[in-house]
């Protein structure tokens, strides 16, 4: 099988330049909704901020270009928030989902790892919009995860990870797709997630929960919606139904239910109960039998900030060097700097567009294709079979 090599070439030097020496890892959000250090950096009244951001915008504007002051970030960029989804986990999900002893048993194993990927959102804190070309890279024990930004207008980001030693493979293609409700921002994340188990051949395909965050009456953030998890090749499928607040902060919050059956004769074998941040259980139909599918506080518990082992082997467009000296200004506190020096990222890929632009330069992604299709919209392949092992660990 082919692996990817990172070798630093001469386009991605040339347009990297100026990029921080020193990567600026953060820690991942917890249940709770915050980081280690995420309240020693969140802007002073935040809740009237964010309103008054909004006050100018019409209701049901798409927010895709809307760029956020640095008040309004959180240390790090959109692809490192999708990456600890897959490395930032304290409990084996993925080898629970490969070591099944039954396609049931390894489709349960990739419910509870969908479930898994929801993680809390802390209210008037975003990550960095990725630039393009902008990429990820860790590695998590075998696990070896890859993104990188493969369009900016309109933003898509494409992940892949491998485990070769236990025949495990992920591929996500995500295109967020926010709009401003007069209320609300809600925001859709159109694309999918695959696990591919190759020691079995199976693969399983799931979408993703919508992103509310609601100004009034009460500021909340919530995942709320339907997501579907199938498996063609057993023909189970799975119906998750995530559920918000009402609009006057009544119902359950962070509420998860949902159902587990054959779609090939449409008997239900499972029914799904519980919350998305705690347990979540799963109530076999036949015999009444209840059990325990996801435990958050065990699968989300300890979680390791990234560290970098191998400098050498940082791209110049690995996130955490390219958005480096914004975070480590938002991490001080220091608002000027943050802004000035996220006006020089913007204003570099600005400058970078038209010289591609005049010399007639068509941009395409490193290690991923890319095509749209009426049916399924945005898709992404990845290049090469393999992910190599990574410069930043868990």
């Amino acid at each position: 099988m082919v692996q990817y090599r990172v070798e630093e070439e001469g386009n991605i030097n040339n347009e990297m330049e100026g990029i921080p020496a020193e990567p600026i890892l953060t820690a991942p959000m917890t249940l709770e909704g915050d980081s280690d250090n995420a309240s020693s950096h969140k802007a002073p009244g935040i809740v009237p901020k964010v309103i008054s951001l909004f006050k100018s915008v019409r209701p049901g504007s798409d927010l895709t270009k809307f760029q956020l002051p640095p008040t309004f970030n959180m240390p790090k960029s959109q692809l490192q928030s999708y990456g600890e989804c897959v490395y930032s986990i304290g409990e084996d999900l993925l080898g629970r989902c490969a070591e099944g002893k039954s396609s049931l048993e390894r489709f349960n194993a990739a419910v509870a790892w969908c479930i898994s990927t929801t993680r809390p959102v802390a209210f008037g804190m975003a990550p960095f919009n990725p630039i393009l070309g902008e990429t990820h890279h860790v590695s998590m024990g075998s696990l070896n995860v890859l993104l990188e930004q493969v369009s900016h207008h309109p933003p898509v980001s494409a992940l892949h990870a491998t485990d070769e030693g236990r025949g495990i493979e992920l591929i996500w293609c995500h295109t967020p797709v926010p709009r401003f409700t007069g209320a609300a921002v809600e925001g859709v994340i159109q694309g999918y997630r695959q696990i591919r188990l190759q020691n079995y051949g199976e693969n399983y395909v799931m979408g993703c929960p919508k992103l509310v965050i609601r100004f009034l009456p009460i500021p909340l953030v919530e995942w709320v919606g339907n997501v579907t998890v199938r498996c063609t090749e057993s023909g189970l499928e799975a119906i998750l139904t995530y559920k918000g607040q009402s609009i006057l902060g009544f119902g359950g919050n962070r509420v998860i239910k949902g159902k587990v059956f054959d779609s090939l004769t449409k008997t239900t074998l499972y029914e799904l109960d519980g919350h998305w941040d705690k347990v979540v259980t799963k109530k076999e139909v036949a015999t009444g039998k209840v059990s325990i599918l996801y435990h958050a506080r065990k699968a989300l518990a300890g979680l390791r900030t990234p560290v970098l082992k191998d400098k050498k082997g940082l791209l110049p467009s690995e996130s955490s060097l390219v958005w480096a000296e914004v975070s480590k200004a938002i991490l001080n506190n220091d608002w000027d700097s943050a802004r000035e020096a996220k006006k020089r990222i913007e204003e570099r890929e600005r400058k970078l567009q038209r010289e591609r632009a005049s010399n007639g330069i068509s941009w395409s992604p490193r290690y991923f294709s890319l095509v749209r299709t009426k049916e399924n919209g945005w898709e992404c392949s990845p290049k090469k079979s393999l992910v190599h092992a990574a410069p930043i660990v868990i």
